[in-house]
């Protein structure tokens, strides 16, 4: 089995080196990861500049490269030009932090594991739930071998992508594993204004994360409780309920003869 391990956060992280250290037992691994931490780049990648790739030493891996881009253009760069052969599964993480709900509409980490899927690979983005500056991602890294080793054997779903967090609780306080959708994460978006030593304005983002209501199903309520959360998320984002309302309210067309005065009540 050929694996491509990756991740926002660089490639001196811990979390990437976890993931080294169990995955390495059943696979051949591969890793692209940036330059420097990438986190919250979301699906972005590097059209107006060149990418560069520096080949890096890693024990245990068949080949190591540093990216001078986002998480998406290490994914990309690597299936494309960069690893020889075929690639069986994509791995992005292990992140410092969770991605849960929403966050995972800016997370670097779970954008490069959903340009795997773009690319055809199945892929599994994985996060542990701390902001602590010392975290321990050693069960976090045994759990995705463990997840791993059961798809291997259950046989990977076509564009598979799993969203997975795990709780920074010792293993035995973990309550289990739950299969979730993604819940409610929004933040306060506080803006400190600043003025730099020439006088211009600036601002910096920061706010915490709001206390929602969530649905019993949601990542958000699993990882409150102390479950691994596991959430397949699909790239479709359409919306089909909303197709079929307008396709009725609309009756398959707008007439492009309404006047400014007209609206769509």
């Amino acid at each position: 089995m050929k694996i491509l391990l990756t991740n926002d956060d660089g490639i001196a992280a811990a979390g990437i080196h976890a993931l080294i250290d169990e995955l390495k037992l059943i696979a051949d691994l591969y890793v692209a990861s940036p330059d420097r931490e990438r986190s919250a780049t979301g699906h972005s990648i590097t059209v107006y500049e060149p990418i560069k790739a520096v080949q890096k030493n890693i024990a245990d891996v068949k080949a190591a490269w540093i990216i001078g881009g986002t998480p998406v253009d290490c994914v990309k760069l690597a299936l494309s030009k960069l690893i020889p052969g075929d690639v069986d599964l994509v791995i992005s993480g292990i992140n410092h932090g969770p991605n849960l709900g929403t966050d995972v509409l800016y997370s670097g980490t779970v954008s490069a594991a959903a340009e795997g899927v773009i690319m055809g690979k199945p892929s599994i983005a994985v996060s542990l739930d701390s902001f602590a500056d010392e975290m321990d991602f050693t069960f976090a890294a045994k759990f995705t071998k463990r997840l791993v080793l059961t798809l291997m054997r259950k046989g990977f779903e076509p564009h598979m992508l799993l969203n997975v967090n795990v709780p920074e609780l010792p293993e035995d306080s973990i309550k289990g594993i739950r299969i979730t959708q993604l819940g409610l994460r929004n933040y306060e978006n506080l803006f400190d204004e600043m003025k730099d030593p020439r006088g211009n304005t600036y601002y910096w983002m920061g706010g915490g994360i709001k206390e929602e209501e969530q649905d019993p199903e949601s990542d958000v309520e699993a990882a409150k409780q102390g479950f691994i959360s596991v959430t397949p998320i699909n790239l479709d984002l359409t919306d089909y309920q909303l197709i079929k309302k307008y396709k009725k309210k609309f009756s398959e067309y707008i007439d492009l003869s309404i006047g400014d005065e007209d609206d769509l009540s």
